[in-house]
């Protein structure tokens, strides 16, 4: 098989889709292996790099899409990159389709099968492909909400740790999962006062045994958060429900009665976000205003550390990259069922349920679509 990497092309998107190492891995299988130039240089790694492991570097994106049986890829493909998917080819990436009708329907229209990311699962019911960069959004949210808290930027000018005799921030994670743990202990190490909502009775239990002495754990009622919403000085979004559009947790009517300065950090931006007042940002324009509250929804977030992003996403993605070129992707699926769980498109049906329920669009079955 021929598997193609471009360069993502994303606003501030620096990371690539295939490591030198996954390159190498991917030659010793017997595989040939194209790269965009240049795609590699946002996370360190130059053309020589994957030269010495055996791919061929091309000048365009062009000429990888017209060449690759695979595309793999970080984020979703843009609207000038899906005008060059191709029918029966397979594209590996993130997606993000239930809040994206544009890019459902080009991939549909392509006729190309699509493989998300984030709705692989696990043997132990996790979403292995997601979770490198989960851990990334969740450390990086506390410290780019401490960013946006200064003063200068629009924040309410309080200090994370706070000093002798000044209390610290009081920061609010909803959701305790990859994302929020993580989010919760980076924001804990700082010295910020922080609290952990979550509806999982056995996760709070876990929260609560491994990490009391860090932070504390609540039970996420609609009255119970926006209590602790009100107090707080920084409100982490950290919610998932896999492959669909992210509940809305605070209406706009609500941000009224949080402090003035206060900061929205929506890591679930990529799925709709979780605040009724969220929609994506970038990094070079990451923050803006809402009734005196600021938001960080940057829908990439990872990106700004590319390096780590690229290499710790490599290293989960390399192994079913591996088995989809090895057995193809119809056998792979077959071989494998939590594979087949990350089936979003195929030869224009989509195959995820939890996209179509959000787009109002008919789903088949992916086990059909097997047969």
């Amino acid at each position: 098989m021929k598997i193609g990497c471009p360069k993502e092309i994303k606003p501030q998107e620096f990371r690539v889709g295939m490591t030198p190492n996954a390159a190498q891995e991917a030659v010793n299988h017997g595989h040939d292996v194209v790269i965009e130039t240049n795609a590699g240089i946002g996370s360190g790694f130059d053309d020589d790099a994957y030269r010495a492991a055996g791919a061929v570097i091309l000048e365009t994106a062009e000429e990888i899409f017209a060449s690759a049986d695979m595309i793999v890829k970080v984020k979703e493909p843009q609207p000038n990159e899906r005008k060059m998917l191709r029918k029966d080819q397979l594209l590996f990436t993130y997606l993000h389709l239930a809040p994206d009708r544009a890019q459902t329907e080009d991939l549909m229209e392509s006729g190309c099968t699509a493989i998300a990311y984030e709705t692989v699962t696990g043997a132990g019911g996790g979403l292995p492909l997601l979770a490198p960069m989960s851990e990334v959004a969740g450390r990086l949210a506390p410290q780019v909400g401490a960013w946006t808290l200064q003063k200068a930027n629009g924040g309410r000018g309080v200090l994370m740790g706070g000093v002798p005799g000044v209390g610290p921030a009081r920061i609010v994670v909803i959701g305790g999962g990859v994302v929020g743990t993580h989010a919760a202990r980076i924001a804990a190490g700082m010295g910020a006062d922080v609290t952990v909502l979550d509806r999982y009775l056995p996760r709070l239990r876990y929260l609560d045994d491994v990490f009391s002495r860090d932070f504390k754990t609540s039970y996420a009622s609609a009255g119970n958060t926006i209590d602790l919403v009100r107090e707080a000085d920084m409100v982490i979004g950290a919610v998932l429900v896999p492959g669909a559009e992210a509940p809305k947790l605070i209406s706009r009517a609500q941000l009224s009665e949080m402090k003035p300065g206060a900061v929205l950090v929506d890591v679930a931006i990529d799925q709709g976000g979780c605040f009724e007042t969220s929609h994506a940002t970038t990094h070079q324009d990451p923050i803006y205003d809402v009734d005196g509250i600021m938001h960080y929804c940057v829908a990439n977030m990872p990106g700004a550390v590319a390096r780590t992003s690229t290499i710790a996403l490599g290293n989960a993605t390399m192994p079913y990259m591996l088995a989809l070129a090895d057995k193809g992707w119809k056998q792979a699926c077959i071989d494998d069922k939590h594979l087949l769980n990350g089936l979003n498109v195929h030869a224009g049906q989509l195959t995820y349920y939890a996209v179509g329920k959000a787009l109002g669009i008919d789903v088949v079955s992916p086990s059909l679509v097997l047969k």
